[in-house]
């Protein structure tokens, strides 16, 4: 008969119990184990964990929630803290685990996308997030697009499922002196624990601006004039809102007079390229969205047989459509300005807005001074980073660093040595590039083609970006087989 152990857990679990350790019984209340006198054992071969060597996990947001699964899996207590609801952040809008508060895209599923890359990875690893994101999607073209409330009610599904978690809603405004702990606090990192974290790693956080698009009522839309297609041959999950030019021009005019966020004399504000605002798009020239967010490159407004000069594209946010956000057009601009601003989209005369475009301050650490590979804080040992705050942009990016972080933290646990993917993989990519970016002018980065070593051969694009997918699957499903993750 098989621990029960034994028969869901991970490689690693199931690697160990055919060596005959039989350290991990006591995370389980199999009766096999108590006839086999294996449960409750606390010191064999120096792989058993005891409740108090649980790992400490800060923040339950993608990669707090990631971190603290890979641990669990490992067979390591973990301890989970949110401080949502009883304290909430600027940009939340619940407590719940996992909660998506910009888009509801993880990114582009075509092999010749870097995002596709780390979610294949992530799928090698069986992800919380990815399974949770595969069940919540909703048609998105290319892109893998999820049901935000479903997502996070997979999320918190199976957290609450996992015995070896347990979670509390609680701020944390203390950190430990020692033992194992991952922080994945996020770009909104309460200000007591920011003071802890500075005091512990002895540098003072970095920060960039970030903002979310309005999300508007799909029953409110014109169909008259908005049309369903995809750019080229893919699927027509988007709904297209056509311009011509006399009306892009009306839309940028109005963007420039609206009323923007008017920073503190001590703020600086720097966006992170991938979510900038559209009127800072809209500032850098006339025609700066129509080449940008509002392409209406591969479109055909069917009313017209003709191209439109601009479009605005809508994604569905929930399977039923009933919402639908406006992509690229994440704005810090008053909520007044935004309405004004919307009714101007042929199409959205009258639309309702569910949700208004928001512009938050998110803060992260300078990880080439402070992180090495492994995300584990040079100056701490056993301090692990993840997520936005390590140094990463994306909700992708988020989670695969918290898998590395939380596994890293169990690993340490038991006295292993750190994993660090290979470098033809796009975390391994990732994370050496958090550990050895110039830390002078370091900024977040997210999964791209940049970070993995060239393939010689010759050809277009997307057949070298093919063969760097290929290679790069392979490469880690090598090294996770190899270590039994």
């Amino acid at each position: 008969m098989l621990c029960s152990l034994y028969a869901t857990g991970s490689r690693w679990e199931k690697k160990k119990r055919k060596e005959g350790d039989r350290s991990l019984a006591g995370n389980c209340q199999d009766p096999a184990c108590f006839a086999a006198g294996w449960h409750g054992k606390t010191e064999v071969k120096g792989w058993a964990v005891g409740m108090k060597e649980r790992v400490l996990v800060v923040g339950a947001g993608l990669a707090g929630t990631e971190a603290a699964m890979a641990i669990a899996r490992m067979g390591v207590p973990v301890l989970l803290l949110e401080m949502r609801p009883e304290k909430m952040t600027p940009a939340h809008r619940s407590g719940k685990a996992a909660e998506l508060v910009c888009s509801n895209s993880l990114g582009g599923t075509a092999e010749t996308n870097a995002k596709a890359l780390l979610q294949a990875e992530m799928r090698e690893v069986s992800s919380l997030i990815l399974r949770a994101a595969d069940k919540a999607a909703v048609a998105a073209g290319g892109a893998l697009a999820v049901d935000r409330e479903l997502f996070s009610e997979l999320v918190e599904e199976a957290l609450d499922a996992e015995p070896m978690i347990e979670r509390r809603i609680q701020e944390c405004e203390e950190l430990p002196e020692e033992g194992p702990l991952v922080l994945a606090t996020g770009p909104l990192t309460s200000e007591a624990l920011a003071e802890q974290i500075q005091d512990h790693l002895g540098e003072a956080f970095l920060a960039f601006y970030d903002a979310a698009a309005p999300v508007v009522l799909g029953e409110s839309l014109n169909h008259d004039l908005v049309f369903a297609q995809g750019r080229y041959d893919q699927d027509p999950d988007y709904l297209n809102c056509p311009l011509n030019e006399s009306e892009y021009r009306r839309l940028i005019e109005a963007m420039a007079l609206a009323r923007k966020h008017v920073p503190h004399d001590w703020e600086k504000l720097e966006f992170f390229e991938g979510c900038m605002p559209i009127e800072e798009i809209a500032r850098r020239g006339y025609l700066t969205p129509a080449h940008g967010p509002m392409k209406p490159k591969g479109l055909v407004n069917p009313r017209t047989g003709e191209s439109p000069f601009a479009v605005v594209q809508l994604r569905r946010e929930d399977r039923e459509g009933r919402m639908w956000s406006l992509v690229g057009f994440q704005t810090g601009l008053k909520w007044p300005d935004q309405k004004e601003i919307i009714a101007l989209i042929p199409g959205l005369e009258k639309a309702e807005i569910v949700r208004y475009g928001v512009m938050h301050r998110n803060t992260f650490l300078n990880a080439p001074a402070l992180l090495a590979p492994n995300l584990e804080a040079r100056k701490r040992a056993g301090l692990f980073v993840a997520g936005v705050l390590c140094g990463v942009e994306g909700y992708l990016e988020s989670a695969a660093t918290g898998w590395l972080a939380g596994t890293n933290a169990a690993r340490r646990v038991f006295g292993l040595d750190s994993f660090l993917p290979p470098k033809e993989s796009m975390l391994g990519g990732l994370a050496r590039y958090l550990a050895s970016a110039n830390p002078e002018n370091f900024q977040p980065m997210n999964a791209n083609w940049g970070l993995l070593p060239d393939v010689r051969i010759r050809g277009p694009k997307r057949v070298r970006r093919q063969k760097k997918f290929e290679r790069g699957i392979q490469a880690f499903r090598s090294a996770i087989l190899q270590e039994g993750l």
